[in-house]
């Protein structure tokens, strides 16, 4: 069976957004397809379809999460330390071409969301980050072309 690496925190999220599904969005929507087919005609009943088309979606979330929290392998970073990027760590980098500075969080695959800071173990940034050290320069793949940045620092809390 193929272990996920996870934080706690991304666990937690994960079995919250499960137990959310299955007691609160599982029956809303069975409700929903209720009331639907209550109003007759159902080829031609667009909030029955809306109804299904989430229904669906539930279901198959429900299913992904089932078998993905089962095998996940908590990676604990309370006891992580010093400078070199490794699994959990909140790397800043510069963008050497912009001077622009980010910080990112290297997280499970399952739990990663650029938006909130947070890229994959195995996308192509943290790949490149993962066993450098503050000081070092990465060259990341891109569309546009390679990227260099230069790693500001490496911290676990």
């Amino acid at each position: 069976m193929q272990k996920f690496p996870m934080t706690a925190e991304g666990l937690a999220k994960l079995e919250d957004e499960l137990r959310h599904l299955k007691s609160e969005e599982r029956p809303a929507v069975i409700r929903a397809i209720a009331e639907a087919r209550e109003h007759g005609d159902l080829s031609e009943n667009a909030e029955y379809h809306a109804a299904r088309e989430r229904q669906s979606f539930i279901e198959g979330r429900i299913a992904e999460l089932e078998s993905v929290v089962p095998s996940v392998e908590v990676i604990d970073i309370s006891k992580l330390a010093g400078d070199q990027v490794r699994f959990g760590a909140y790397v800043t980098i510069i963008d050497e071409e912009s001077e622009e500075e980010k910080t990112y969080r290297i997280v499970g695959a399952h739990e990663a969301d650029t938006k909130q800071g947070s890229v994959s173990i195995s996308s192509p940034l943290a790949k490149a980050l993962l066993g450098k050290k503050v000081g070092d320069t990465v060259e990341v793949p891109a569309p546009g072309g390679a990227r260099a940045y230069e790693i500001a620092k490496v911290r676990f809390n």
